[in-house]
Formats: structure tokens, C-alpha cells, sequence
């Protein structure tokens, strides 16, 4: 028998907060002041010179403006500190390649958030079997919804414990987000078979093995345009659709540089609450389809895809005008909305907990090219969905989504793996030197 081995792994548990009306003015003035303190720093930061971009010096403006801007103090000095540090590793994921460059965060175009570093604060206990409360810095004792047992009172230890949380508003609520650590048995290898994925729009995950993981919702209208709302039934998407045709009557009325009405806000709330829903649809099925192949398989193969430079817009400029710009608008919001990145993120720590490993091969013709043959020859893809080799010694013929997975596959077998990710977390290397403050 071979012996254990443990190791140490950082969780995340979401679950929604039920707030008296009171508690909800306070957690929103803390965001707000939270945002407010993020703008600050961004002005602070390309105001200063880089030669003095240093943290000291950020957190010494910081604890200025604490003292002299009274509605900073309802935000706790660790939430205040916590800004600091999310806003310099935001520059660090930037640096990296990782993510764009902060921006300033607009009032209504942001989510709001509320980060508590110490879990010592939170004081977790179980109240009910459905049922917990936590404590809030300068908000009380907030109940949320126990759906998952949570290392906590006397099965809390030094390594299993939560190490912190996170304030979160969105379309569908308040709500905390635990972050959890625990100790757990480190898997064995994964005997399961080797499988080559192919992302797409209308089959979403199309399996080397001539099997597929489908959302059961069709991807295009009657008329053969994009569903942009797949996630929604009927009457919500009726109802989407008089709520956005209200927003724009209620908006028609707004001068320019008038503030908006609190009406056409509720209204604005009413339609984000139908699009997260959507998103959480969507969501629900990404992990469904996930952990079912990582369960499967024990190596998964994807393709290195480039995706931002595949939703560009095909609009052009005004002396070179893009064309079909419709269309490649439609494709682009069909990519978006598939969400292929999160998928793989999905793959990448679901594989390793299962003993499994994931690996990338190069993107290029692997919808082109045969997967019996393994030649290139032009017009074998007729449509989106049929692939019939035209090489005359071949003729293979099949679905072009399962085509695609075969050769990701092949090319894994073949050694021309680019990242193999073995339960990793996905590392991208460094574009050029890093700016000085980094250093």
C-alpha cells in the first residue's frame, strides 16, 4: 500500500448574504468608498513619477486621505489596505501579460466588492441547517445560506481553515465568497484515456472520440441569426426585450450630462439581473460539462487559442471599410459567450485534482487539415459542421468538429504539446523587461 501524501489547496465558496435594510446602506457606502479609494490611487499613480511608484509611499497617501476624507472611515483599515495590494498586483497580472492595464471604476459599471484578508474576523458559525452567520467589520452579524460545510469551529485547524473573504455585488444579490484552505490527499495518476477537445459555437465541445458535451439550447434563431440569450426561456427573453425597449424610452428623455433618473436605474438593475442569470446558466453547465471529462480522461488535450484576437472587429477604418461585418459581429458575440478561457481554467484544476494532466497544442489548420490523412487540401471543410476530404487517395468524411479534436489529439501524441500544464495553473511568459517600479 502506498503511503499518503498530502498537500495544501486553496477553495473558494460563494454563498448569498440575506441583509436587513440597514446592513445593505452600509455594505454599499463600504464599496463605494472601496471604488472610490481604487480611483484615488489610479489618479495617484499616473500622477507620480515612475522613479517613485513604491508602495510605502501609495500607503502613506492612502492613510492621509483616511484621516482627512471623513466617509473613508467606514471602510475598515484592512479592506483599505487590501485595495492597495489588489491594485498593484492588478499592475503585476499587466506586467506579466496576465491582464489589460487598471482603468478607473465607474460608479454603475462596476461590481462591487469588499475584500476582509483576516478569516479571523469573520467569526463563522451555524445556526440552522440551512443557515449560517458571519461577522462583517462595521456591519454586524449578516446571515447567508449554508449550502457547504465549511471548515470552522472545531474542525477548523491550522490547515484547514478560511483564510479570508470577499464582499461581492452582482445582478442576483449580495454575496460572500469564502476563501478556504485545506489539506487534502494528494491524488493518484489518472488511468483514464487521452482525449483532444475542440472548442466551437455550434457543437460547444466536441470530444476526440467521436463524443460531445451540448447545452441542449440551439445556437441560432429560426432565421439563422446568433441567440445571444440561448440561456434564457421564452418569457425571459420577452421580458428582457420590454425592459431594454423601456431603458431606451426612459434614456431618450435624459439631456446630455443630466444625471440619470432612479427609475431608469431600477430599470438597468432589472436587466443585469436577467443577464447574470444567464451567466449563471452558463456557468452551471461549464462545471457540469467539466467534471464530468476530468473525471473520464486522464490526459485533455486543447487547443492554444488567441482569443482576443479572434473577437476583433471586422469594421476596418474609413479608407479600408471591413467586410461582413455583421456576420463577424454575430461569430464574435457567439465566441464571447461560449466563454472558452473560463472552460479551460475549468479543465486545468479539475484534471489536477483528479490525478489527471491538461496540455495545449498550436491552433493553426487543425480544422483544415484530415485527420485520416493528415493532408491539407482545399474545400475539404464544406460547412461548418461536414469535412470531406478532397484528397483523392483518402475521401475520409465526418463531422468537422470531430475532425478537429482527432488532429489536437494527434498533434499531443506527436510531441508538439506547447504548454503541458500537469494540473498547473496556465503560465504565460513575460512580454519584454519589466518598468521600474517592478523591479
Amino acid at each position: 500500500m502506498s503511503e499518503l501524501v498530502w498537500e495544501k489547496r486553496q477553495l473558494g465558496h460563494r454563498a448569498r448574504l440575506a441583509l436587513t435594510p440597514a446592513q445593505v446602506r452600509l455594505m454599499d457606502d463600504q464599496s463605494h468608498a472601496a471604488r472610490a479609494m481604487w480611483n484615488q490611487l489610479h489618479d495617484l499613480w499616473q500622477m507620480t513619477p515612475k522613479c517613485q511608484r513604491a508602495p510605502t509611499r501609495m500607503d502613506q497617501a492612502l492613510r492621509q486621505a483616511r484621516k482627512e476624507i471623513d466617509w473613508y472611515a467606514v471602510l475598515p483599515a484592512q479592506a483599505a489596505q487590501a485595495v492597495l495590494k489588489t491594485y498593484f498586483q492588478a499592475w503585476r497580472n499587466c506586467w506579466d501579460g496576465r491582464a489589460d492595464e487598471p482603468n478607473f471604476k465607474a460608479r454603475f459599471r462596476t461590481a462591487l466588492s469588499v475584500d476582509i484578508p483576516q478569516g479571523r474576523d469573520l467569526q463563522i458559525k451555524r445556526v440552522h441547517r440551512r443557515w449560517g452567520m458571519v461577522n462583517i467589520p462595521k456591519v454586524g452579524r449578516v446571515r447567508f445560506r449554508w449550502t457547504k460545510d465549511l471548515p470552522v469551529g472545531k474542525h477548523a485547524n491550522k490547515e484547514n481553515r478560511i483564510t479570508g473573504a470577499r464582499l461581492v455585488k452582482d445582478g442576483l444579490g449580495r454575496h460572500i465568497a469564502f476563501r478556504v484552505q485545506t489539506l487534502e490527499v494528494k491524488p493518484e495518476p489518472h488511468t483514464g484515456l487521452e482525449v483532444g477537445i475542440d472548442a466551437g459555437v455550434n457543437l460547444p465541445l466536441a470530444l476526440s472520440d467521436g463524443s460531445h458535451q451540448d447545452h441542449g439550447r440551439p445556437p441560432r434563431l429560426p432565421d439563422g441569426t446568433a441567440d445571444r440569450d440561448k440561456w434564457l426561456n421564452p418569457d425571459e427573453k420577452a421580458r428582457l426585450l420590454r425592459l431594454e425597449q423601456r431603458a431606451a424610452h426612459r434614456k431618450s428623455f435624459r439631456k446630455p450630462k443630466e444625471r440619470s433618473s432612479n427609475r431608469l436605474h431600477r430599470t438597468y438593475d432589472q436587466i443585469k439581473q436577467l443577464r447574470a442569470r444567464a451567466t449563471r446558466r452558463a456557468i452551471d453547465w461549464q462545471h457540469q460539462a467539466t467534471t464530468a471529462i476530468a473525471e473520464q480522461y486522464g490526459t485533455v488535450v486543447v487547443e492554444q487559442l488567441n482569443i482576443t484576437n479572434m473577437v476583433k472587429s471586422a469594421k476596418g477604418t474609413t479608407d479600408q471599410p471591413g467586410k461582413n461585418v455583421a456576420q463577424k459581429s454575430g461569430l464574435n458575440r457567439s465566441i464571447s459567450q461560449e466563454a472558452w478561457g473560463r472552460t479551460v481554467t475549468m479543465l486545468t484544476y479539475k484534471t489536477a485534482r483528479n490525478g489527471g494532466t491538461l496540455a495545449k497544442v498550436p491552433a493553426p489548420n487543425t480544422s483544415l487539415r484530415c485527420s485520416a490523412c493528415g493532408f491539407i487540401t482545399p474545400g475539404s471543410r464544406e460547412d461548418q459542421a461536414t469535412f470531406v476530404c478532397k484528397n483523392p487517395d483518402c475521401g475520409w468524411s465526418g463531422n468537422a468538429d470531430w475532425n478537429a479534436a482527432r488532429n489536437i489529439l494527434h498533434l499531443y501524441r506527436m510531441g508538439h504539446a506547447l504548454i503541458p500544464a500537469a494540473g498547473r495553473a496556465v503560465v504565460r511568459r513575460t512580454r519584454g523587461a519589466k518598468p521600474a517600479a517592478a523591479r
